[in-house]
Protein backbone atom coordinates (compact mmCIF):
# COMPACT_ATOMS: atom_id res chain seq x y z
CA UNK A 1 0.00 0.00 0.00
CA UNK A 2 1.11 3.51 -0.93
CA UNK A 3 -0.91 5.78 1.23
CA UNK A 4 0.53 8.33 3.80
CA UNK A 5 -0.16 9.23 7.28
CA UNK A 6 -0.70 12.86 7.74
CA UNK A 7 0.57 14.72 10.89
CA UNK A 8 -0.08 18.08 12.59
CA UNK A 9 3.49 19.67 13.94
CA UNK A 10 3.21 20.64 17.20
CA UNK A 11 5.23 22.16 19.58
CA UNK A 12 6.56 19.29 21.51
CA UNK A 13 6.49 16.75 18.38
CA UNK A 14 4.54 15.89 15.01
CA UNK A 15 0.75 14.33 15.90
CA UNK A 16 -1.47 12.27 13.93
CA UNK A 17 -3.92 13.51 12.45
CA UNK A 18 -5.23 10.93 9.81
CA UNK A 19 -4.33 7.46 8.31
CA UNK A 20 -4.39 6.23 4.88
CA UNK A 21 -4.50 9.10 2.89
CA UNK A 22 -5.14 9.15 -0.55
CA UNK A 23 -5.62 12.52 -1.68
CA UNK A 24 -4.53 15.72 -0.48
CA UNK A 25 -6.23 19.11 -1.87
CA UNK A 26 -5.37 22.57 -1.41
CA UNK A 27 -8.88 24.07 -0.59
CA UNK A 28 -8.97 28.04 0.17
CA UNK A 29 -6.80 28.43 3.45
CA UNK A 30 -6.61 24.66 4.36
CA UNK A 31 -6.07 21.29 3.23
CA UNK A 32 -8.43 19.00 2.44
CA UNK A 33 -7.28 15.44 3.42
CA UNK A 34 -9.57 12.01 2.12
CA UNK A 35 -8.75 8.66 2.65
CA UNK A 36 -8.98 5.03 0.88
CA UNK A 37 -12.25 5.16 3.43
CA UNK A 38 -13.74 8.22 1.93
CA UNK A 39 -13.12 9.73 5.40
CA UNK A 40 -12.17 13.80 4.77
CA UNK A 41 -10.96 16.21 7.33
CA UNK A 42 -10.10 19.70 6.18
CA UNK A 43 -7.57 21.14 8.35
CA UNK A 44 -6.71 24.85 7.92
CA UNK A 45 -2.90 24.93 7.22
CA UNK A 46 0.08 24.65 4.67
CA UNK A 47 2.08 21.81 3.73
CA UNK A 48 5.38 22.00 5.79
CA UNK A 49 7.61 19.06 4.29
CA UNK A 50 6.74 15.04 2.77
CA UNK A 51 8.66 11.90 3.53
CA UNK A 52 7.86 10.53 0.17
CA UNK A 53 9.78 6.91 1.23
CA UNK A 54 8.24 7.34 4.81
CA UNK A 55 4.73 7.85 3.21
CA UNK A 56 4.56 10.82 5.30
CA UNK A 57 2.65 14.39 4.99
CA UNK A 58 3.66 17.08 7.84
CA UNK A 59 0.99 19.96 8.01
CA UNK A 60 2.12 23.56 9.75
CA UNK A 61 -1.46 24.42 11.28
CA UNK A 62 -1.67 28.45 10.47
CA UNK A 63 -4.07 30.44 12.59
CA UNK A 64 -6.43 33.59 10.67
CA UNK A 65 -6.75 36.50 12.80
Amino acid sequence: MCEASAYIITEHEPRLIMDCVDKVVPEGSGIRLVNIFGDQKIIRGRIHSLSLVDHKIFIEETRET
